[in-house]
């Protein structure tokens, strides 16, 4: 019997020590920044169609939105400074010369990989920023495109 709880123990203790390996050879780095990764894929109509970034499809997990702003080429450049620094972002593609007029970035949540695609714009008009926020699968987003929107505008104007 004595000879079973040893065994016993030692199986425990080498199970324990496996999953402690399993885990600190999965834990993602700064390359993957979720534990899981369910990206989807990219959505082929991404980008401007004459000027204008498209419409969302259903609310329940695309968000878009116009900002007037006065300088709207500047708010571009700013946030495109901040989303580099923002955890699981990743700007993918930016377009303009000289000066930046559009911006897609892809946001990865951090428990499950889930991926957003991001896209900013400078409208036509030069006098607003054009922003939409999707998520990649599933029906609903449980308000975090329209959450994230809300943020990047309130980083344009704080206080």
């Amino acid at each position: 019997m004595r000879l079973f709880s040893g065994l016993n123990k030692l199986l425990t203790l080498l199970g324990a020590q496996l999953l402690l390996w399993v885990f600190l050879l999965g834990h993602p780095g700064t390359a993957q920044a979720s534990l899981l990764h369910f990206s989807g894929v990219p959505p082929a109509d991404l980008g401007l169609r004459d000027g204008l970034l498209r419409p969302c499809a259903s609310p329940a997990h695309c968000a878009r939105q116009d900002w007037p702003l006065a300088d709207p080429k500047a708010a571009l450049q700013q946030l495109a400074l901040e989303l580099e620094a923002i955890p699981g972002m990743e700007i993918e593609a930016s377009s303009g010369s000289p000066e930046l007029s559009y911006l897609h970035a892809t946001a990865e949540s951090q428990l499950f990989g889930f991926v957003d695609d991001l896209e900013l714009a400078v409208d036509p008009s030069g006098s607003s920023l054009q922003a939409r926020s999707e998520s990649r699968l599933g029906d609903s987003d449980l308000g975090v495109n329209a959450r994230r929107l809300d943020q990047l505008r309130s980083s344009l104007n704080p206080g």
